[in-house]
């Protein structure tokens, strides 16, 4: 998450122009914020980030004077948001936390180019004298920015950051600024759906149980964990990388999961933790205030073609129950699908959804909702059906919207919403502005 999103976004922290010509070096101190100063170069090096990303700079010098001052503005905010960060002595950055960001920003920008000596080419055209000083640059410019976004989830934790509601006429500013890069509405559904996962039996889950205590205790004995995820467990979108969850804070992950994961300490194995996903080993590779860096392997239980039958059954049951009282019963089919979705549908599963797109939907839904546009009661959809775990879906669409322009009413909640975090993190840096020393001498 970048603060590029923010009110004063600041285009620190991603990669490079690696395709922009150097400019000439300029050594004057253009402000200083505390007692760091601010550099003419890094303002040109900003502008040509901003050209490279496919943005016009104007071509008169009093434009491009102005142009510079707004830089300018956002480098002052994140250099007084990462001078309160480093003082507040709860806040922390991990150095392995800054080489895991570079990593990756390495990883995303390399496979840009079709060889290394293009690649090194342009790190080299980008004034950088080699790779490894890229990595240096890089780094210091994402510690920076872990230190701001830090420091505001600091402060929202602790309750001293809460929304500014913005006005109607704010609201209505932004709109009309943004509106012409708004993208086309797409299509959308709204429906309320009963979801009937199939489940194994008991026998199946007190095998996957005993598969899961084996794995455990040998990954106590010293086992790879990494390894071990790899090979053995079944969530296919971390397994690959070893198991890696990343960091997470609590309200991420289930209750199970979460109570586990964090009571752990730093390299410890957790039991065997049941939840509805399955059976999890969990372990933790660091910690941080209220945040935790932890791997795990899913151990799930196989579904018997006598649990999926069983299912289908139940989603078909619930369906017919449904049809005859749309026809013939005083009870409303809206009041019923409630108290059969809160009787029998999985809870992991949304039971409403409101102006989803069409193109996000499962393929089983696109299929019978592309060609059949009549609100009300569809037939069962089968999700996954060739797969060893299948779902079946009892759906009810209760509006549709066909695609078009994007209108205020439309994107008002949003606007609130991202403006009423904006105006909090405004108030608060400006706040750090008047309590820090700024000389601007651009």
């Amino acid at each position: 998450m970048r603060l590029r999103a923010a009110l004063f976004a600041i285009c620190l922290g991603s990669a490079p122009a690696l395709q922009a010509q150097a400019p000439q070096s300029v050594d004057r101190i253009v402000a200083v914020v505390g007692t760091r100063p601010i550099l003419a170069s890094e303002i040109e090096e900003e502008m040509i980030q901003a050209q490279a990303q496919g943005q016009q700079l104007p071509p008169d010098s009093a434009s491009r004077m102005v142009v510079r001052r707004q830089i300018l503005d956002r480098m002052i905010e994140l250099e007084v948001l990462v001078q309160q960060a480093q003082r507040d002595t709860t806040i922390k950055i991990t150095e392995q936390e800054v080489l895991d960001q570079v990593e990756q920003t390495y990883q995303n920008v390399r496979k840009q180019f079709r060889s290394e000596n293009e690649f090194r080419d342009q790190i080299r055209q980008a004034r950088f004298g080699s790779v490894e000083e890229w990595r240096r640059w890089l780094a210091d410019q994402q510690r920076r920015e872990l230190y701001a976004q830090r420091l505001i989830e600091s402060q929202r934790q602790q309750g001293k950051m809460r929304p500014i509601p913005p006005t109607e006429a704010q609201m209505r500013e932004f709109w009309e600024q943004n509106r012409a890069q708004q993208p086309k509405r797409p299509e959308t559904v709204s429906f309320r759906q009963i979801v009937i996962k199939s489940l194994p039996d008991s026998t199946a889950k007190r095998i996957a149980h005993q598969r899961a205590e084996s794995i455990m205790v040998e990954l106590r004995r010293g086992a790879d964990f990494a390894a071990a995820a790899k090979r053995f467990s079944d969530d296919s979108a971390s397994a690959a990388q070893g198991g890696e969850l990343g960091w997470f804070r609590r309200g991420v992950m289930v209750k199970e999961f979460e109570d586990m994961a964090f009571r752990l300490r730093p390299g410890e194995i957790s039991p065997v933790v049941e939840t509805p996903f399955g059976f999890h080993i969990i372990k933790v590779e660091r910690t941080q205030p209220a945040e935790v860096l932890a791997r795990h392997i899913l151990i799930t239980a196989e579904i018997s073609s006598e649990q999926v039958i069983r299912a289908r059954q139940l989603a078909d049951s619930l369906h017919a129950n449904l049809v005859q009282d749309f026809f013939g019963s005083d009870v409303t089919l809206g009041s019923k699908f409630d108290q059969l979705a809160k009787t029998y549908a999985d809870p992991l599963e949304p039971k409403l959804a409101e102006d989803a797109p069409l193109t996000d939907l499962p393929p089983e839904y696109r299929e019978i909702l592309a060609t059949d546009t009549v609100l009300g009661l569809k037939p069962v959809i089968a999700e996954g059906a060739i797969t060893q775990r299948p779902k079946f879906v009892v759906l009810e669409v209760t509006a549709r919207h066909a695609a078009g322009d994007l209108t205020y009413d439309d994107v008002k909640l949003r606007i609130r919403q991202s403006l009423s975090d904006q105006l909090a993190i405004r108030h608060f840096v400006d706040q750090l502005k008047r309590q820090t020393y700024i000389d601007i001498r651009l």
